[in-house]
């Protein structure tokens, strides 16, 4: 089984994490930031994993440490659940409508953590969310678990629409890239490590 259990407690934040990477897209997510619950739902139901996570954070500072400490958990949540690597798919690409928003997303499990983002006019806020929390926890979620991940907007004027392609999209392609395939024999690299 390719499941983890992650519990990560700073001055800051206070984080569990429980992620199945072969569920079937349930969750159970309760950060206190209705937008980014709403996200991470999105997320891990088209990306067809099972997620268990709550954080207790100081958002009566602001919403950054629990948005970048989630990412960090789930990052290594999936890093760990990967296990050894050997037979997955690797590389995925997802290109995700919704709406008038179009996003195109990209990931190498690599074990090199690299970040582009080319996300231009976002609002500054959803709702309550702080929309340059986006870019804050996709590195912090690239950082831990050891990915290359490309997050394109190809174009879109809803903010709530562009976010949401982006996290839909980021679910679809990880899918891809963790799924296992019987023709893969070993760790898909040429080096013998990723």
């Amino acid at each position: 089984m390719r499941n983890t259990t992650i519990n990560r407690e700073t001055a800051e934040t206070a984080i569990s994490a429980e992620l199945d990477l072969d569920g079937k897209g349930t969750s159970q997510v309760k950060t206190g930031i209705g937008f980014f619950d709403h996200m991470l739902t999105l997320m891990t139901k088209h990306g067809l994993f099972d997620l268990t996570l709550n954080c207790d954070g100081d958002l009566e500072v602001d919403q950054h440490h629990s948005v970048e400490d989630t990412g960090i958990v789930l990052g290594q949540a999936f890093k760990e659940a990967l296990g050894d690597k050997k037979g997955i798919t690797r590389y995925a690409t997802s290109t995700t409508p919704m709406d008038e928003a179009l996003s195109f997303i990209s990931v190498d499990i690599s074990g090199r953590p690299y970040l582009v983002y080319h996300v231009d006019g976002l609002k500054d806020k959803v709702g309550t969310f702080d929309t340059e929390l986006v870019e804050e926890f996709f590195r912090a979620f690239v950082s831990h678990a050891g990915i290359t991940l490309h997050v394109n907007l190809v174009y879109g004027s809803n903010s709530h629409h562009i976010i949401e392609s982006i996290f839909k999209g980021f679910g679809r392609a990880l899918d891809q890239a963790v799924s296992l395939s019987d023709r893969i024999d070993g760790i898909p690299s040429t080096k013998g490590t990723l």
